[in-house]
C-alpha cells in the first residue's frame, strides 16, 4: 500500500472501486451490451486479482495453503464475511460464508447485478496468482442469489514427470 494513506478493509476499498467502477461497466453495458461488457470487466479484474496474489505470495515469503488459510482467516475476521468451517487440513479449507457483506454493498450501491465481478470473480484468479497448484472449487454465491458461498481450497499434488 503506497505511504500516507491511511489504511482501509477490503470492503472499504470495494466500495471505493464500484463508485469507480460502477458507471463505467454501466457506460460499456449500454455501448457494447451487457453481455461484451461483463466479459471485459470480467476479464480485467481477473488479471489485477492474479497479478495481486502474486505479490501477496511474494510479501509473505511463502504461498502453502496454511498461509493462504491464515490470510484469508485475517480477512474474515473483519466481520466483512461470517463463514462456517467446514474442513481444514494441511491439504483442504473448505467453508460456507453465511453473510456477505460485499453482496449487501453492491446491491445497496445500485449493483448487485455486477457485484460477482467485482469481488467474487477475484477469486480464482487470486488463489491461482498466490499458487498455482492450490484449486478453488465454489459451486455458488450469495452474490448471485444462494443461500451461502461454497469455498473449498484444495491443493493438488506435484506433477510426476
Amino acid at each position: 500500500m503506497p505511504p500516507n494513506l491511511p489504511h482501509l478493509t477490503l470492503l472499504q476499498q470495494r466500495c471505493i472501486e464500484a463508485r469507480v467502477l460502477g458507471p463505467v461497466i454501466r457506460t460499456l453495458q449500454e455501448e457494447l451490451g451487457a453481455e461484451r461488457a461483463n466479459a471485459i470487466i470480467q476479464k480485467a479484474i481477473a488479471r489485477i486479482a492474479y497479478a495481486q496474489g502474486q505479490e501477496r505470495a511474494r510479501a509473505l515469503g511463502r504461498n502453502d495453503l496454511q498461509a493462504f488459510k491464515a490470510m484469508s482467516t485475517a480477512r474474515h475476521g473483519s466481520g466483512d464475511l461470517e463463514i462456517q468451517v467446514v474442513k481444514d487440513t494441511p491439504e483442504e479449507y473448505t467453508f460456507r460464508v453465511v453473510r456477505c457483506r460485499f453482496a449487501e454493498m453492491y446491491r445497496e450501491m445500485g449493483l448487485g447485478d455486477v457485484g460477482h465481478l467485482l469481488s467474487c470473480n477475484r477469486d480464482f484468479a487470486f488463489v491461482q496468482g498466490f499458487n498455482p497448484r492450490i484449486r478453488l472449487v465454489r459451486t455458488q454465491t450469495i452474490m448471485q442469489g444462494a443461500p451461502f458461498c461454497d469455498f473449498s481450497y484444495r491443493v493438488e499434488p506435484p506433477q510426476t514427470p
